[in-house]
C-alpha cells in the first residue's frame, strides 16, 4: 500500500493544482482571445465556464470508478485525456473549437483534484487529512500565484497558444511521474460502487448528513467567490484599470499569497481548534472582505487596491475554509472517499460555472458585478455554517 512521503505529497500537490493551473495560466490572455477571435466577453468567458461544467460532471464518474477499480488506473486515464485535450486547445482554429477542447480538457483535469483528495484520505486517515490538505493547498497555491504571471509573459512573447503549450508539457511530466511513482492507495475497493442504485444510495447518504451538506456548501460558496474573481478580474483590472497582462499576473500573485497565508494558518491550528472553528473564522473574515470590496466598488473608488486588498483578505479566509471543509466532509467516509470527494467537486464546479456565466453576462464595464458576486458568496459561506455545520452532531 501507498505510504506517506515527501515525494507523494509533492505529486499530490501537482495533481490537486491541475484544475487551478488550467484556469489561471491563461487568464491574462482572455482579452487577447476576444480580439483575436473577434468575439465578446461573454463568449470568451465560456472557455472558463464550460471548463468548470465539464470538470463538475466528470467528477461524478471518477470518484465512484476509483472506489471500485482503484485510484491509480483511473487517474492515469484522466491525465492522458488532459494531455490530448491540451494539445487540441493549443491548435484551436476558432473560439468554438477552443470552447469544445476546453470541455474535454476539463474531463481529464478533474481526475487530479478529485482523486488527489481521495488519496490523501486513503493515506493519511481522518484525523490528519485536513492538516495535510491545508499544507498541500498552501503549496498548490504556488501554481495560481505564478500561473497568471507566467501566462502574462507567454502571451506577450508568443501569444495565447503558448499557455496551452506549457500545459501540454506539464501534463507529459505528470503522466510520467504518476506512472512511475504512484502506487495504489484504495484499500477498501467496492465492486458495487459504480452500480446506479449504489451510487445514488451513496450520494443520498452524503446529502442526508447535515454536517457533510454544510461543509459542502461552505466549500462551494467559498470557491464561487474565488471564481467570480477569476472570471472577472482580468477584464476589470486590464480593461477598466489599465493594467498590462504582466502586471495583472503580478496582481493575481499578490492576491494568492493571501490564500497561502490562510492555508498555513490552517495547517498549524486545525489539529488544535478543529475543522469547524477554522471554517467559522474563515466565514466571518470572508463575509467582511467581500462586503468591503462591494462597498468600495459602489463608491466608484477607481484604484486597483480597492479590489486587491479586500480580495487578499478574502483569500486568507478561503485558505481557512476550503481545506477544513474538505477534511471535515470526507473524514467520516473511508469506504466512499472517492464518491464524497467527487460530489464535493461536482457541486463546487457546477456552482462556480453558474457564477462565471452570471458575472460574464452582467459585466457592464464596471467592477460592480464581480464584487457583488464575491460579497454574496462570502455571506453564503457564513449562512451555510450557521444553518448547517453549527447545528450538526459530531458525526453524521
Amino acid at each position: 500500500m501507498l505510504k506517506p512521503s515527501f515525494g507523494l505529497a509533492l505529486l499530490l500537490t501537482t495533481l490537486v493544482a491541475l484544475g487551478p493551473l488550467s484556469t489561471d495560466l491563461y487568464l491574462p490572455s482572455l482579452p487577447t482571445l476576444a480580439s483575436d477571435f473577434a468575439t465578446d466577453v461573454a463568449r470568451v468567458q465560456l472557455t472558463l465556464s464550460v471548463f468548470l461544467a465539464g470538470f463538475a460532471v466528470a467528477q461524478l464518474f471518477y470518484g465512484p470508478l476509483s472506489d471500485r477499480y482503484g485510484r491509480r488506473p483511473v487517474l492515469l486515464f484522466g491525465l492522458v485525456v488532459y494531455l490530448l485535450a491540451s494539445v487540441a486547445c493549443m491548435f484551436a482554429p476558432t473560439i468554438d473549437a477552443l470552447i469544445a477542447a476546453r470541455f474535454f480538457q476539463a474531463i481529464g483535469a478533474c481526475a487530479g483534484p478529485v482523486l488527489g483528495r481521495a488519496i490523501v484520505r486513503d493515506v493519511y486517515g481522518p484525523l490528519e487529512a485536513a492538516r495535510v490538505l491545508a499544507y498541500i493547498s498552501g503549496a498548490m497555491a504556488i501554481a495560481p500565484m505564478i500561473g497568471p504571471l507566467l501566462g502574462g509573459w507567454l502571451t506577450v512573447w508568443f501569444g495565447w497558444r503558448a499557455n496551452f503549450a506549457a500545459l501540454s508539457v506539464f501534463s507529459v511530466a505528470q503522466v510520467a511521474a504518476t506512472a512511475i511513482m504512484l502506487g495504489e492507495s484504495n484499500a477498501h475497493r467496492d465492486p458495487t460502487a459504480t452500480q446506479p442504485q449504489r451510487l445514488l444510495s451513496n450520494f443520498g447518504q452524503l446529502l442526508s448528513s447535515r454536517l457533510y451538506l454544510g461543509f459542502l456548501l461552505c466549500f462551494s460558496s467559498a470557491y464561487g467567490a474565488l471564481f467570480s474573481f477569476i472570471s472577472g478580474s482580468s477584464f476589470v483590472l486590464i480593461n477598466l484599470y489599465g493594467l498590462s497582462p504582466q502586471w495583472y499576473g503580478a496582481s493575481f500573485g499578490f492576491v494568492v499569497t493571501g490564500y497561502i497565508t490562510g492555508t498555513m494558518v490552517s495547517g498549524k491550528m486545525t489539529m488544535r481548534l478543529g475543522a469547524r472553528r477554522m471554517v467559522l473564522m474563515g466565514a466571518l473574515l470572508g463575509a467582511f472582505a467581500g462586503t468591503l470590496m462591494a462597498l468600495l466598488a459602489a463608491l466608484e473608488l477607481r484604484s486597483v487596491w480597492a479590489i486587491l486588498l479586500p480580495m487578499f483578505l478574502y483569500m486568507v479566509a478561503t485558505g481557512l475554509v476550503m481545506p477544513n471543509a474538505v477534511g471535515g466532509a470526507l473524514a467520516p467516509y473511508p469506504k466512499m472517499a472517492g464518491a464524497a470527494s467527487a460530489l464535493m467537486g461536482f457541486v463546487q464546479m457546477g456552482f462556480a460555472a453558474v457564477v462565471g456565466i452570471a458575472v460574464g453576462h452582467a459585466y457592464d464595464g464596471t467592477a460592480m458585478p464581480m464584487t457583488l458576486s464575491i460579497a454574496l458568496c462570502g455571506w453564503g459561506v457564513l449562512a451555510s455554517y450557521f444553518l448547517l455545520v453549527r447545528r450538526a452532531p459530531a458525526s453524521p
